[in-house]
Parts: structure tokens; C-alpha cells; sequence
């Protein structure tokens, strides 16, 4: 290689990262971010259960301690951290792992299974809700809230609401983590099948789908048809790990066809490792025929930069490209020095599910790091330092196209866990705009 072949390489791979996919490295362009915008709902925001709902929903938290074990008595438990107490009293408005622009700075977004776990959240109940951003202000303001009930019985297992009259639904029931209206309804993606759910308008139960693609079904060890198998017996099979069902679920554009994505690689029982291809770990992205309600055979394969990372969101753009949002597990801004493991890798990538290699494996074209937004005129009411804003969150699970310029980012606050913004203090739900002209342009 000639010496201006080696300085141009290099120069390209500054502002690039470097993945590998297929057979040959790819370098992945690097885009800037803008902050245009910032909203926060706070961490202290409830809402109250539906006056039908069994009177146990009037409070929430009772099996977070460490052993999960129920304190009825409210505040009872208490964190040394955050110096927050609960159980609470009512819901938590917390945890928003999936968004729609809705248009008019209006959004659909989803409340997440509860506190984190199956077996602490059953008193937790699954809802999602219509917002507006108040950008001026500053505010997210509640505009309706929708909580999910199976007074139909469709789901196939026991549910801890099991002998209410409208069957509410709970975080020890399902952990949805996407949303996707359609004409009749509203599609979920679960972690715990994981299963797809379909609902009416009213949140009312309509279908619960497993996910068996041919002869594979897949199940997590979360999975409610599941058994521990006796010592000295084979166990049952497990293809996606725990926490690691359905995170990102897109619709494409013409509304007929769901991308289910998996949030962590599959088990691969015959290596005994998680799933790779040509040591890359993939995670994969599934096709549900909308109209048929039935599972599509094709599987697509985006790459992790690393094996240790997860994806937040995944929402199409257009007819063929996405948003995916693919981050570490940290949290904390690491130029403050506080965290003990501080927030590094929080990127939003574009894909094309057109452009594949021959195994499948999507190509990235590009990425935004939000680690490092540009902030010149200092709009950010915390994070802003010599002009860039970080959003420094563990799970960052919220990305949706607002128009051809901006997109909409915002965290999974995991109240009352997550501290990623301020030392000893629980995160906010925070809403950005992002001016990403050029990033969403990118070929």
C-alpha cells in the first residue's frame, strides 16, 4: 500500500468505527448530532389504576427488595443510593421503551414490564400512552393512558390478575418493550415468549402470538410454558436469553409486515454460545406477516459492535431504512468521574434491509454517537459541557423519525434504579430533538 493510501485509510477510520460483517471490514461514517430541543417528564411522576382495576393496584413496588420478598407497609423499603423509599403508591409513569411520532409534537410511548424483572413486578400493571412535548416549557404532559387487560382470556397461561373481571395485565405477565399502532389496534413486542401481542384500540387483548419460525420455537428462560427439568434430566430448550426477547420491533411502511428484534444474540445449543457469524455476534431480526398473522421464514442479522451490547429501538424511516439504537450497559457521564462504570458506547445506527452480505447480515451505514451531541447555545438544563451534551443513560430505548431533519431520542429511566444523569439522584425521563439532516441522508 502506498504512503497516501495508508494516510487516507487512516483518516477515514478517525471519524468511522470499524465492524466486521460478512468477509470484509467495514467502515462505519460517523454523523453529527445537534440538540434542537429538550423535555423531561420527572422521575417522581404516578398515575393512578382504572377505577375497575382489583384495589392490590393501588400500590406498586412491594416485591423490590433484594429478595423479592413483599413489603406491604408503603415507603418500606429504601434506597441508599437514590434515597428513595417505596412500595408507592399508585404506578409509576416510568420506563419508556418504545416510541411513535404521532406529528404535532405528539408521541405514542410505552411504559416498560415494571421494575425490571418477572418475578418484581406483579403488582406493576403494563400501560402505554399518548404524550405531547412541550418544548418551550420543557414538559412531557400525559395526554391518555391505556392499560392493558385480557377480559377474554387470550393469554394461554395464568395471569396474576387470573380471577379479576377485566384481567389487567402486570410485569410478571409480559415485559413489552415496542409498540406499533395500526388501523385496528396496537402490535407488542414481549420479552418473556417472546411473544407478539395484538390489542385493540382499548388495550383489550386480542391475540398472543409465539414465536415458532419452521421447526424452531423459540423460548426464553422467562417463558411461561417453560419447566426447570428434574436433576440428572436434559433441560428444556432455550434459544433467547433472559431480557434478551423483543426490544425493537419496526412496521414497515405499507403497515403489513412487523420486524421483531431480539435484543440479545440467541443461544446456539450446538456450539453452546451465543449465535455468531464468522465470529461476529448478530442479533436477529424476524418478519410477521401482519395480514396473514402469520411468521414470514426470513431472518436478517444485524451486527453487534460487540458481544456484550444490546439494542434499544428499532423504527423504519422509510421503505426500506431504520433507526437502530445500540448501546453498552453503562451509565453515568464518564467526564465527571463519578460513575463506576460510566456510559461509552450509546449509538443510533441507519440500516437498509435491503443491503445484506450473503449470509444475511445487514450492513451499517451509518451512526450518530450521543455520547457526544454538539450543544452550542447551551440548551440542555444538565449534561452540557464545552458544548456537547451526553446522554449518558444505561437503556436508551426510544428512537423515531420526526420529520427529514430531526429524530426523537429518549431514555428507559428504570425508576427507581437508574442513575445516569446526576450522582445519587434517579433519573428523569428525558425527550430530545436531534437536527441529524445528514446522518438521515447517508447512503
Amino acid at each position: 500500500m502506498s504512503r497516501l493510501a495508508i494516510i487516507l485509510t487512516l483518516a477515514a477510520l478517525s471519524t468511522s468505527s470499524a465492524i466486521f460483517a460478512g468477509n470484509a471490514t467495514q467502515a462505519v461514517p460517523e454523523y453529527d448530532a445537534t440538540l434542537k430541543t429538550h423535555a423531561q417528564l420527572p422521575a417522581q411522576s404516578f398515575v393512578l389504576p382504572p377505577k375497575n382495576a382489583p384495589l392490590y393496584f393501588n400500590q406498586s413496588g412491594r416485591f423490590t427488595a433484594k429478595d423479592n420478598h413483599r413489603m406491604s407497609t408503603a415507603y418500606g423499603i429504601y434506597d441508599d443510593v437514590t434515597k428513595l423509599a417505596r412500595p408507592f403508591p399508585g404506578q409509576p409513569l416510568q420506563g419508556f421503551s418504545g416510541i411513535r411520532s404521532l406529528g404535532n409534537n405528539q408521541f405514542l410511548v410505552l411504559t416498560d414490564n415494571g421494575f425490571g424483572t418477572k418475578a418484581n413486578s406483579p403488582d406493576a400493571m403494563l400501560m402505554f400512552h399518548e404524550i405531547t412535548a412541550d418544548w418551550k416549557s420543557g414538559r412531557v404532559i400525559i395526554d391518555k393512558t391505556t392499560f392493558l387487560s385480557d377480559p377474554n382470556n387470550k393469554v394461554p397461561f395464568p395471569i396474576i390478575d387470573e380471577t379479576g373481571k377485566q384481567r389487567y395485565l402486570t410485569g410478571a405477565d409480559f415485559d413489552i418493550e415496542s409498540i406499533q399502532p395500526v388501523s385496528d389496534g396496537y402490535w407488542f413486542g414481549d420479552e418473556f415468549g417472546p411473544w407478539l401481542l395484538k390489542t385493540n384500540k382499548n388495550g383489550v387483548i386480542q391475540n398472543v402470538i409465539a414465536t415458532q419460525i419452521d421447526e424452531t420455537l423459540y423460548t426464553s428462560p422467562d417463558n411461561a410454558f417453560v419447566k426447570l427439568a428434574n436433576p440428572g434430566k436434559d433441560a428444556p430448550p432455550i434459544i433467547t436469553k433472559r431480557s434478551g426477547g423483543y426490544e425493537g420491533m419496526a412496521i414497515s411502511r405499507d403497515g403489513k409486515t412487523l420486524y421483531p428484534l431480539l435484543e440479545k444474540p440467541v443461544y446456539d445449543a450446538n456450539t453452546a454460545a451465543s449465535e455468531t457469524i464468522n465470529g461476529q455476534p448478530v442479533l436477529r431480526i424476524l418478519a410477521f406477516d401482519n395480514v396473514k398473522q402469520q411468521w414470514k421464514d426470513s431472518i436478517r442479522y444485524y451486527p453487534l459492535a460487540a458481544a456484550s451490547h444490546a439494542i434499544g429501538d428499532f423504527n423504519m424511516i422509510d421503505a426500506h431504512r431504520a433507526l437502530i439504537i445500540e448501546r453498552d450497559s453503562g451509565q453515568g457521564d464518564p467526564r465527571e468521574g463519578w460513575a463506576p462504570n460510566p456510559a461509552q458506547f450509546k449509538r443510533i445506527y441507519l440500516i437498509d434491509l435491503r443491503e445484506v452480505d450473503e449470509k444475511n447480515v445487514l450492513r451499517k451505514i451509518a451512526y450518530i454517537d450521543l455520547m457526544k451531541i454538539k450543544d452550542p447555545d447551551g440548551i440542555a438544563p444538565r449534561g452540557t459541557q464545552d458544548g456537547i451534551f451526553s446522554f449518558p443513560f444505561v437503556t436508551i430505548e426510544d428512537v423515531d423519525r420526526v420529520d427529514e431533519e430531526t429524530i426523537i431520542v429518549a431514555n428507559d429511566n428504570n425508576y427507581p434504579f437508574s442513575v445516569g444523569r446526576q450522582q445519587g439522584r434517579a433519573d428523569d425521563n428525558e425527550f430530545i430533538l436531534l437536527n441529524v439532516a445528514n446522518f438521515l441522508k447517508a447512503k
